[in-house]
């Protein structure tokens, strides 16, 4: 069984080009496969190989005290969802463009998965307000599968979430908002960006999907959760649905 892994974590990165070529040196001793992005605001992984070269993969990151503390996704597949290894270095690792959204020590307040689990199935919040999911992919992946009853975006890339969200501003008010995406990234970005809005009632997912579903299970959620390499989406077991080399090219225009 191939292991995949992805991974995060928003830290100012003095010299991106450096930690790639590292990074870059870690995974293909260990023949990887997958994508490496690193940005002056942090790392974003996505990789996939034997258990053992991605655990060792793992360490080695974590061994930099920058990345102690990054939280790691694990699934399992029968055969690697990427082709070959990408290594990037981008202005961010999720494009935003928006002030107010770097999470570096400042992070928007997070709710865990067996808390918002508890939460959907109480339908409220633990201090009784009703609860507001705000789901901040895009509408192919909200196609795969969303939480129930969730509210989406009608937009394709994630810099247009600021004004979809802007013009939905009214249904936020007296509620607790949880913003969601596939691993974190972009709602921990879109949290912070709108409690900056004047929006202080709004949390993130952490882990996103993935990490409710490893945490949680499919309480609440329905279908499957699109995650941009070859498996295409990932159901509430973290069991794959299928594998085409059209959702591999995907990689790097929306990733999580």
């Amino acid at each position: 069984m191939i292991k995949n892994v992805a991974a995060y974590r928003f830290i100012r990165i003095e010299d991106p080009h450096a930690l790639a070529t590292q990074l870059r040196g870690w995974a293909e001793a260990g023949g990887l496969c997958g994508t490496v992005l690193v940005a002056e605001e942090g790392i974003n992984l996505f990789l996939a190989g034997e258990t053992l070269a991605i655990d060792e993969f793992v360490a080695k990151v974590r061994s930099d005290i920058r990345f102690a503390d990054m939280a790691v996704k694990a699934s399992f597949s029968a055969e690697a969802p990427f082709s070959r290894l990408k290594v990037k270095v981008k202005p961010e690792i999720i494009s935003f463009r928006q002030d107010h959204a770097f999470p570096g020590a400042d992070r928007a307040p997070t709710v865990s998965p067996e808390a918002l689990s508890r939460w959907i199935e109480q339908g409220v919040d633990d201090r009784g307000r009703r609860l507001v999911l705000l789901d901040t992919r895009n509408r192919e992946e909200v196609g795969y599968g969303t939480f129930t009853d969730a509210l989406t975006l009608p937009i394709d890339n994630f810099t247009e979430l600021p004004d979809a969200v802007l013009a939905r501003r009214e249904a936020f008010a007296d509620a607790t908002v949880v913003s969601f995406c596939t691993g974190g990234i972009r709602c921990e970005k879109a949290a912070l960006w709108m409690r900056a809005q004047g929006m202080d009632n709004v949390l993130q997912l952490d882990g996103g999907i993935l990490g409710y579903f490893e945490a949680a299970g499919g309480r609440g959620y329905t279908g499957d959760c699109f995650v941009f390499d070859g498996r295409i989406a990932l159901d509430p077991t973290l069991t794959p649905i299928s594998r085409t080399e059209e959702a591999e090219s995907a990689i790097g225009t929306t990733l999580r």
